[in-house]
């Protein structure tokens, strides 16, 4: 028995016995010997222990030749690291992390085991990102000293830790740990008790959408993957990394996650378990989503599902000159990005003073990049001579291509449509931007509805990379063809979807947007850990609270509503506190509160 004065001061966390020696575990404990602290690994097959501590040699090696670790202190790392095939290895532990499979049964074996063995002041811990650390702990004899420790892979690497408390878990031992991981140079969030904790809660939502989305056929693998890096600025796309982490881990995780929430988003997708069954999950079997290599590489190889380069497709239209409506923002980038490809183009507001400030904004954001050495003055000279300002739509007569920018209202985009038909030339191609709006809607308010399709340009359209290209039912084949090939001249990216509320980077992002505000509301995270799990966590360049505000918060709301009507899913329906906040008129960083308050400029 565990007596009560023990509890009142821990001991510090010298010792570490780690159990479980795949990747994570590996990763943990290079962490802990680096930190200077005594690692003790273990694991049943004799063979894994081996593996691991190649593994950490070789690590180690690499750090000595980039410079970052001494001869002498990879010496001390790895004299630090001792590895056994017994448990009771493990007797003079401090703290004990298991990292063992996602099994109650094995976990729960490997923490009775370890009650029989450890001291009684002994911290246990366990890994697990997705079974309850409460019921692990309820089965402890000492349950107040069990709690979870939630590393992110690579270890060494990442530097988020999540510290997960049940309701039996004693302060004191949250401390304990809390303190070894800002000692180990960790990023802890203090979390309760949920599947997914913070981090893995909110990605994996997303992830199990993306599997959803390619299973429906709606957009490729490839496509999916690179909307997200692209429109997103993620380090990897959703099947990439769900390929990484595994498959079967994925659909584990999902499965504790939908058992607590009943929400069809974590529902997982039946493709997670095809996969699962055919022993196709991700890297480390050599297939899943993609082909690698070979077991365990990273390196993607072409398959039957790989597009073509060069296949023979439909021959577009010829595009010399493009039209762009709209004076705001993403109009002016648009206009920008086409006349610095080399078009003429027609920007055409409502008004001609409207149409010459949008041209001045560009001469702006054209000087700003020769200012960086990003163009000569003579390149930007030349392209703002490219944009002839226009006070009226009759200026796109002779465009072959115009792409309206204006306020994302359907009855104000068929009012531009039903104008842009009766000005432009027959063969011209129209091109709405909306992010939300059904295109269809756009191209049946023209007589031409095979010549209407989507480009969803994302902000600033100067420097993002991602063209969304949306076909309707009615699209065809020669404008689609012709629209890949503009955005090949001007350098983006484009991928391919269907007429679908959200497309693919909107469809996938906000879900997870209102997944976190749901958090924030039950009071199960604060917006500063939220935002620094998804940061240090996830890759993402910005925390989901810091997203919101620089989107706007009412803008996030209707695309939330967009989506919630289309897909008619519960899960999908906006946060009531999302609402709170748009209907108090704190819309994000243009009026200065949203999430968090800002200075007024």
């Amino acid at each position: 028995m565990a007596t009560p004065q023990s509890d009142s001061s821990p001991s510090p966390l010298r010792t570490v016995a780690v159990v479980g020696l795949g990747t994570m575990g590996t990763g943990i404990i290079e962490v802990l010997a680096k930190a200077g602290r005594q690692v003790i690994g273990i694991d049943i097959s004799g063979a894994q222990a081996a593996r691991s501590v190649a593994a950490l040699e070789s690590s180690t090696a690499r750090a000595v030749e980039r410079g970052r670790l001494t001869e002498q202190e990879r010496a001390g790392v790895l004299a630090r690291v001792t590895t056994s095939t017994d448990l009771r290895a493990a007797a003079d532990a401090d703290l004990v992390i298991e990292v063992t499979p996602e099994s109650y049964e094995v976990k729960q074996q490997v923490f009775r085991e370890l009650d029989a063995i450890v001291r009684p002041t002994a911290v246990l811990a366990t890994g697990t990102n997705a079974l309850s650390v409460t019921r692990l702990a309820a089965d402890s004899a000492r349950p107040e000293r069990v709690l979870g420790l939630h590393f992110f892979n690579p270890a060494p690497a990442m530097k988020l830790v999540e510290v997960v408390s049940s309701v039996l878990t004693a302060p004191q031992a949250v401390t304990a740990v809390t303190d070894l991981a800002l000692e180990l140079g960790k990023e802890p969030v203090a979390v309760g008790d949920r599947p997914g904790f913070v981090a893995d809660g909110l990605l994996f939502g997303y992830l199990n959408q993306a599997a959803a989305m390619y299973e429906a056929k709606y957009a490729s693998r490839e496509d999916i993957d690179a909307a997200m890096r692209l429109g997103c600025g993620l380090p990897m796309g959703p099947l990439a990394l769900l390929d990484l982490i595994g498959v079967d881990t994925a659909r584990t995780v999902l499965d504790a996650m939908y058992a607590e929430s009943h929400d069809r988003l974590h529902a997982p997708a039946p493709i997670l378990k095809q996969l699962s069954e055919a022993g196709l999950t991700g890297r480390k079997a050599g297939r899943g989503f993609y082909t690698y290599e070979a077991p365990g590489s990273a390196t993607v190889v072409p398959d039957a599902l790989t597009p073509q380069e060069g296949a023979a497709a439909t021959p577009g239209r010829p595009v010399r000159s493009v039209g762009v409506a709209g004076s705001g923002t993403m109009a002016s980038g648009i206009a920008e990005v086409f006349a610095k490809a080399g078009y003429d183009v027609v920007l055409a507001a409502r008004s001609e003073e409207k149409a010459e400030a949008a041209r001045a904004r560009i001469g702006k954001s054209l000087a700003r990049s020769v200012d960086k050495g990003r163009m000569t003055a003579e390149a930007a000279a030349k392209t703002l001579d490219r944009i002839t300002p226009a006070g009226s739509y009759d200026a796109f007569a002779d465009v072959d291509l115009a792409v309206e920018a204006v306020a994302e209202d359907l009855d104000v985009k068929r009012q531009l449509f039903e104008a842009l038909d009766k000005v432009c030339k027959p063969g011209a191609i129209l091109a709405t931007t909306t992010s939300s709006l059904p295109v269809v809607a756009c191209a049946r308010a023209t007589s031409r509805p095979q010549d209407v399709i989507g480009m969803h340009f994302f902000n600033p359209a100067p420097a993002m990379k991602l063209v969304e290209v949306v076909r309707t039912v009615l699209t065809a084949d020669d404008v689609h063809a012709t629209v890949r090939e503009v955005c090949g001249t001007i350098r983006k990216h484009a991928v391919d979807c269907g007429d679908r509320a959200g497309f693919i980077v909107n469809a996938l992002l906000f879900p997870y947007l209102n997944n976190a505000v749901k958090m924030v509301q039950e009071h199960y995270a604060s917006l500063d850990d939220i935002d620094a799990a998804m940061k240090l966590g996830g890759g993402y360049p910005m925390g989901p609270f810091e997203l919101l505000d620089v989107v706007g918060l009412d803008v996030s709301l209707a695309i939330e509503r967009v989506l919630h009507r289309e897909f008619r899913d519960p899960g999908l329906a906006p946060a009531p506190l999302l609402e709170h906040l748009v209907a108090a008129g704190c819309l994000g960083r243009k009026t200065g509160r949203g999430f968090r308050e800002y200075a007024r400029r």
